[in-house]
């Protein structure tokens, strides 16, 4: 997981001006009034989530490949983190092999007090930055390409005991903005990958950059779009961790269901154990074994 720099976001944003934009300091109050009535309610829409969703709050990591009982024993009794970001499928996953991670390994992190929080990397943008991410772009027929999808990540999710209620998160790196032939596919996708999710009764998330996907599905949402995630993962590597608000979110939107990546790769060592981790803030939904 990336996120680029700054200047790309506020590029976005000059980008995207104009029927997404906030209406104008000059507009009538009324007509301010009711949109920002209106993009209430969206926010609320937005933040349902499954009476038996489980929410996990405080301190997680990630990294690529899972690591074994042992480690995460370690980490358990010497560390803060209490939740464990875990790669479980996707045709762009890359450490596609994860002899850790199975239906047995969830199940023991999860009685030894772990919180699971699942990544879907799937196809990418067809605008994405990362170089090695390329060569799984999105196709000719997002909608459709994006229901498979989800109908692989719950298939995989249930192969590891994860039930009905859990949240599986999209993994969409930094792609650009700035022309609809990047934007419109990789919405359709998202949106088709939620749909599925959802319909088999799991919780949809969305892992990106803040100044790409994220700053993406804000204004999606601010335009009424259907079939958006229900919790936000934002990657932005200032040190800070920030969940309320999440900066050009409503600050309505998504309450319950966010995320903030606030620092890349370190190496960390509790427990006599060593791994390369991504630091992470959560309040969110995550996966439910029981």
């Amino acid at each position: 997981m990336r996120t680029p720099k700054l200047i790309i976001g506020l590029l976005v944003l000059v980008a995207l001006t104009g029927t997404l934009a906030a209406p104008s300091a000059a507009a009538p109050a009324k007509l301010r009034a009711a949109d920002e009535r209106s993009a209430d309610r969206t926010a609320l829409q937005r933040a349902a989530l499954p009476a038996r969703s489980k929410i996990f709050r405080g301190w997680a990591f990630d990294t690529c490949l899972t690591p074994d009982l042992r480690t995460m024993a370690a980490w358990r009794k010497a560390s803060s983190f209490r939740g464990v970001a875990v790669y479980f499928g996707g045709r762009g996953r890359f450490c596609q092999k994860q002899p850790h991670l199975t239906r047995s390994w969830v199940r023991q992190v999860d009685r030894t007090g772990w919180s699971v929080i699942p990544v879907y990397v799937g196809s990418q943008s067809p605008c994405v930055q990362l170089e090695h991410k390329k060569k799984v772009r999105i196709g000719r027929d997002p909608w459709r390409q994006g229901r498979m999808e989800g109908r692989d990540a719950v298939h995989r999710a249930k192969r590891l005991g994860m039930k009905r209620a859990s949240a599986l998160y999209l993994d969409m790196e930094s792609y650009t903005m700035e022309k609809w032939q990047c934007r419109k596919p990789t919405l359709n996708f998202v949106q088709g990958w939620n749909r599925e999710v959802r319909r088999h009764g799991f919780v949809p998330g969305f892992y990106s950059s803040l100044g790409s996907g994220i700053w993406h599905m804000e204004r999606a949402r601010k335009a009424g779009h259907p079939d958006l995630p229900s919790a936000l993962w934002y990657a932005r590597w200032s040190g800070k961790p920030r969940l309320n608000p999440i900066p050009g979110v409503h600050a309505n939107a998504w309450q319950g269901g966010r995320i903030h990546q606030y620092a890349g790769p370190k190496k960390l060592k509790y427990g006599g154990r060593t791994l390369v981790v991504d630091r992470n803030l959560v309040n969110a939904p995550v996966a439910r074994l029981r």
